[in-house]
């Protein structure tokens, strides 16, 4: 192997291993480990802090903060074996699309489960979401979910409108619990720039509350 071709892939290693680190944390970070479960009882948990649900700002970035209970975040074991209570987190940002046909948005509002809900464009790429987007990317889950062993995650350069977040948490090998938290936030447009619905849609404002 060629010098060249040698320090190419040290280089290459490099960029990965840094990427881990600005998005998992070095692990100083990493919580305690919970005590044996008849000593926590409850189901694990997250409760999102911060944007509170129905939020309305000026500002074009956000400080995503939760707070998780009974499941420990793992930056050593990401990507590894599954353990019980023990994994890290997902976080899902998407707008909700301006303009929508009204018999979708009835159907948005009137869905039990969810499954008639306007999702819009994702925001978890490492232009939106930094280094947690950038792991994102390297793991193959961009425009899904920003994965992070810390409880929070900064969004910005975020166009105004409405935005669904959604906060899963995962076990080590990424596969999804059913635990997680919603939150629903606006992004104020400029006076006079707001979306002008035609063609007989209608402002989707109410879509980013339901599901």
């Amino acid at each position: 192997m060629s010098t060249r071709i040698a320090a190419a892939l040290v280089g290459a290693f490099a960029t990965a291993a840094a990427l881990l680190m600005l998005a998992l944390g070095t692990g100083r970070q990493e919580k305690a480990p919970s005590p044996p479960a008849t000593a926590t009882p409850g189901a694990p948990s997250a409760t999102i802090v911060s944007p509170r649900n129905g939020a309305r700002q000026k500002g074009h970035a956000v400080v995503v903060k939760t707070e998780i209970h009974h499941f420990r975040l793992s930056g050593r074991h990401f990507g590894g074996e599954p353990e019980l209570a023990e994994g890290n987190v997902r976080f899902g940002l998407n707008r909700v699309p301006d303009c929508v046909v009204p018999a979708k948005l009835r159907r948005a509002i009137n869905s039990p489960f969810g499954n008639g809900r306007l999702v819009g464009r994702s925001f978890d790429y490492a232009r939106y979401s930094g280094p947690n987007g950038a792991l994102a990317e390297l793991i193959g889950s961009e425009g899904s979910y920003s994965p992070a062993t810390r409880p929070e995650i900064y969004y910005h350069d975020l166009p105004a409108g409405f935005y669904r977040l959604v906060v899963t948490l995962a076990q080590n090998d990424g596969s999804t619990t059913p635990y997680h938290a919603v939150t629903n936030f606006q992004i104020l447009a400029a006076p006079d720039h707001g979306p002008k619905c035609s063609g007989g849609k209608v402002p989707s404002a109410k879509a980013a509350a339901f599901g």
